[in-house]
C-alpha cells in the first residue's frame, strides 16, 4: 500500500485513497469540500486521513479552488474590549469552531483607532483572505465603505446601520423583541418605574432596544433613561446617576449583562435590595457573567456562539453563491431567563 512519494515524508492524496478504498477523485472532493460523495464514502476519507495524518496542500488546493482557506474577522473595538468583554470571546469561539469544520483559517484584525482602517483595508485589498466576518460596528464606522470597496464576500454580525454602504448580508437577534420580553416581564410584576440603561446610540443593537423598551413603555419618563457604553464600569455610573435624580425608581432594564452587572454593583453599595426595592434584568445571558451576579441575574438569551457559527455558515453559501446579501440576512430568536433579580 503506497504512503508516500519517493522522497517525501508526507502522506499523500493516493496514500488516502488507498487506505480509504477508493478513488483519488473521491478523497479530492472530500478533502476540498466538494458536494456528491455519499457519507459512507465520506467517513472512510475522513478515518484515512486521521490514520495517516495527511494535511491537504492549501498552497497547491487554491491554485484549483482559487481559494485561500483563511477569513478574516474584523472587530471594530479596540484591544482592551476585546479581551474585556465577554462578548466577543464567545463569538469568536463559535466563529473558530465553524471555521475550524470547514478548515479554514481564522485571521483577527482589530480597530485600535482610525488609522487602522487603511491596515485593514489594504491587508483586505491585498487577496490574502476568502471573505471577511465583521461585527461591532458604529454608525460612523468607516469599515463598511471599505470593505464594499475591496469587494472581499463579507457577512457582518449585527444590523448594520442605515445609509453605512452597500447591502450586505447579516446575523443578528431579535433585540427589539428581546427589549419588549424584559420590560413587559418587569411590567407583569406589578413595576411601575422602569429604568433603562442604554448601550452606545451608535450602534444598531443598542438602539434597536432603545426602541423594543419604548413598545411597551409608550410614554415612558425620559429621566429614567440613562445611557452607558455596554462596559460594567457604566452600568455603575449610569444606575448612580439614575438613583440620583430618580430615587423613586422600582425596576431597571439595563441593554447588556455587563451593565446590568455594574448597576448590581452600585445597588449593593448603597444598600438597596434587589428585587425587594428595584428589580433588575440584563440582556445577553453570558454565563461568565451572571454566574458572579448576586442575586442571580434574570436576562435576555441570546446563542452568541451560535450567531458567530451562523456568520460562518452564511459566507461559505456567499462564497459558493448561493446566498446574497437582498435575501440571507437571519435574525435570531431570544428568550427571558428568570432568575433572582426579577
Amino acid at each position: 500500500m503506497p504512503e508516500q512519494t519517493a522522497g517525501s515524508s508526507r502522506p499523500t492524496l493516493e496514500a488516502v485513497a488507498a487506505r480509504a478504498g477508493v478513488s483519488r477523485a473521491t478523497v479530492s472532493r472530500v478533502v476540498n469540500g466538494g458536494a456528491g460523495v455519499r457519507q459512507a464514502l465520506v467517513d472512510k476519507v475522513r478515518e484515512a486521513v486521521e490514520e495517516l495524518g495527511y494535511v491537504p496542500n492549501h498552497a497547491a488546493r487554491s491554485l484549483v479552488t482559487r481559494r485561500h482557506g483563511a477569513v478574516a474577522v474584523i472587530i471594530a473595538e479596540p484591544e482592551f474590549r476585546i479581551f474585556s468583554d465577554p462578548f466577543f470571546e464567545q463569538q469568536v469561539r463559535g466563529i473558530s469552531r465553524e471555521l475550524t469544520a470547514h478548515d479554514a483559517q481564522l485571521v483577527l484584525l482589530w480597530v485600535e483607532g482610525p488609522g487602522d482602517h487603511g491596515r485593514i483595508a489594504r491587508y483586505l485589498d491585498g487577496g490574502h483572505v476568502d471573505g471577511a466576518l465583521a461585527f461591532s460596528l458604529h454608525s460612523d464606522d468607516r469599515l463598511p465603505a471599505l470593505i464594499a470597496r475591496s469587494s472581499v464576500p463579507t457577512v457582518f454580525g449585527g444590523r448594520p446601520a442605515v445609509g453605512s454602504g452597500p447591502a450586505v448580508p447579516y446575523v443578528d437577534c431579535d433585540n427589539r423583541g428581546g427589549a419588549r420580553q424584559a420590560v413587559r416581564h418587569l411590567v407583569d410584576l406589578g413595576r411601575r418605574r422602569i429604568a433603562h440603561l442604554a448601550g452606545p446610540r451608535d450602534q444598531t443593537s443598542a438602539l434597536d432596544r432603545i426602541a423594543g423598551y419604548h413598545d411597551v413603555l409608550v410614554d415612558a419618563d425620559p429621566e429614567l433613561l440613562c445611557q452607558g457604553d455596554f462596559t460594567r464600569e457604566s452600568g455603575a455610573r449610569a444606575m448612580a446617576e439614575l438613583l440620583d435624580r430618580r430615587p423613586d425608581v422600582d425596576a431597571v432594564f439595563a441593554s447588556n449583562d455587563l451593565m446590568a452587572a455594574g448597576a448590581l454593583r452600585t445597588l449593593r453599595e448603597r444598600g438597596i435590595r434587589v428585587p425587594e426595592d428595584i428589580a433588575v434584568v440584563g440582556f445577553d445571558d453570558m454565563d461568565s457573567v451572571v454566574r458572579d451576579t448576586e442575586p442571580a441575574l434574570t436576562t435576555v438569551r441570546q446563542d452568541i456562539e451560535g450567531m458567530g457559527r451562523l456568520m460562518v455558515r452564511l459566507l461559505m453559501r456567499v462564497l459558493d453563491g448561493a446566498a446574497d446579501a437582498a435575501s440571507a440576512s437571519v435574525i435570531t430568536s431570544t428568550s427571558l431567563v428568570r432568575r433572582a433579580s426579577a
